[in-house]
């Protein structure tokens, strides 16, 4: 199974692609799409699209696994990450790519077993289990992959039954 993990932002967008067989781990690419501060809005959310569409089209993911927006105290960011995240599904969507959701708990819990844990040790985590030599940068990326590692992990569990429950069809 090929799943593309995403941490999403409009600056900066968390990506990583992992390929999880035999309760192994491969990693098969990671990094950012990073929009320019003073660009205006609606083309950086083109340019997130149009960069997704080709990392969608070169990995070729059976899954995307993208984290649920979580409280902000700033409403703006809150609402132009949610546009950034309409964008980034939409790809996947056109792409024929199946929409997986996680909560920042989620992914902490299953990539540490808790989920209190720091991003310094889930990042920590993050990299022990796909046997890299060290974390990757920025931090969404380093996000991005625990994100697909979470799916792997909810694929099939009564966990993914009451992530789905509404919200997406399985």
């Amino acid at each position: 199974m090929i799943v593309l993990g995403i941490d999403p932002g409009y600056a900066i967008v968390g990506y990583g692609a992992i390929h999880f067989a035999k309760n192994k781990y491969i990693p098969l690419g990671f990094g950012a799409i990073t929009t320019t501060a003073h660009t205006p809005f609606n083309e950086r959310l083109e340019y997130i699209y149009d960069n997704m569409v080709q990392i969608l089209n070169q990995c070729h993911p059976d899954a995307m696994a993208i984290e649920t927006l979580y409280f902000q105290n700033n409403q703006k960011t809150a609402i132009d990450v949610a546009q950034a995240r309409g964008v980034i599904m939409l790809a996947a969507q056109k792409c024929g790519v199946e929409i997986f959701e996680y909560t920042p708990l989620q992914v902490k819990t299953t990539v540490t077993g808790y989920g209190q844990a720091k991003k310094p040790q889930v990042m920590e985590m993050t990299r022990r289990l796909l046997k890299l030599d060290k974390v990757p940068k920025p931090d969404d990326t380093a996000d991005a992959l625990a994100i697909a590692i979470c799916h792997t992990q909810a694929v099939g569990t009564p966990l993914r039954k009451v992530m789905l429950k509404g919200r997406l069809k399985p």
